[in-house]
């Protein structure tokens, strides 16, 4: 079973810039993703990736404005946003999957594992 804890949510105005963090309790997964879930929307992909992998793929909301690294020693996952925007304001979550899956595909309930989410307010 794999735990996962995000923090650094937070407010800032749009084009600010903010890092998530992710933290799991194991490696018991093959494949990570950061989602968000916008008031009154459905939760939606926002990065994936697979563990052994370097690749890590994006939303066409995001891409080009967010970042998503590793630190393997702190088991640990980022996701750097810049130039924020006032349609970035969600609850963002981090999901693990014990299966290897197409990180393009960002499917909500292939993910068996979720943090509890950090909020992310951008005014505008």
């Amino acid at each position: 079973q794999v735990q996962l804890v995000e923090s650094g949510g937070g407010s800032v105005q749009a084009g600010g810039s903010l890092r998530l963090s992710c933290a799991a309790s194991t490696y018991a997964y093959w494949t990570m993703g950061w989602f968000r879930q916008a008031p009154g929307k459905e939760r939606e992909g926002v990065a994936a990736v697979n563990r052994g992998s370097g690749t890590t793929t994006y939303s066409d909301s995001v891409k080009g404005r967010v970042t998503n690294s590793r630190d393997n020693a702190k088991n640990t996952m980022y996701l750097q946003m810049n130039s924020l925007k006032p349609e970035d304001h969600a609850v963002y979550y981090c999901a693990a999957s014990e299966w290897y899956l197409n990180p393009q595909k960002m499917v909500v309930s292939d993910f068996k594992y979720w943090g509890q989410g950090t909020q992310v307010t951008v005014s505008s």
